[in-house]
């Protein structure tokens, strides 16, 4: 695995400023910056390779590179995964399954996950495009408590989607 630092004997500058824990900070040459690493059984890390001298660290590596990792898993456990939900309709659905489906996409609003409604128009249904639409607007009407449009009804193809964000909830 290549190291991306550069660390003891990989640092090529003739000078580096020293920074960190038990070390005076301040410009020294590299063989010095080296013995006082080896004198601490530690190594001499390059951090910042583009500053004028480069900037390294007096640290065990193994142990830097671990802290890292471990940063890094946490801010990744932390990032929001975005859920988007589906509810297909087509252009003539009856008013029992658009509350049935309007149940669903309340759920859905609920815990957080996006919804994605669409209309999906069949053969010759697309001469009813209009009624989609008006399905569709509905739809995000009586939806408005739980959640906002993002994307007002589009037509794509045989299809017409509508995308609504939840509302956060208030703590």
């Amino acid at each position: 695995m290549e190291n991306p630092h550069n660390i003891n004997g990989d640092i090529k500058a003739e000078e580096v400023r020293l920074v960190g824990d038990n070390v005076e900070v301040g410009v020294y040459a590299v063989q010095k910056a080296l013995e006082l690493a080896r004198e601490q059984e530690l190594d001499l890390v390059e951090i910042s390779p583009n500053a004028v001298p480069p900037v390294c660290k007096i640290i065990d590596y193994k142990k830097f590179l671990y802290e890292q990792k471990k940063r890094e898993k946490v801010i990744k456990a932390k990032a929001t995964k975005v859920i988007i939900k589906e509810i297909r309709f087509g252009p003539q659905t009856d008013d029992h399954d658009f509350e049935f489906k309007k149940r669903h996409a309340e759920k859905f609003l609920k815990e957080g996950a996006k919804l994605k409604a669409f209309v999906f128009f069949k053969g010759r249904s697309i001469v009813y495009k209009d009624q989609g639409e008006i399905l569709l607007l509905r739809l995000a009407q009586e939806l408005e408590e739980f959640g906002k449009v993002e994307q007002m009804p589009q037509l794509e193809g045989k299809r017409m989607t509508m995308f609504i964000a939840p509302k956060l909830a208030k703590k």
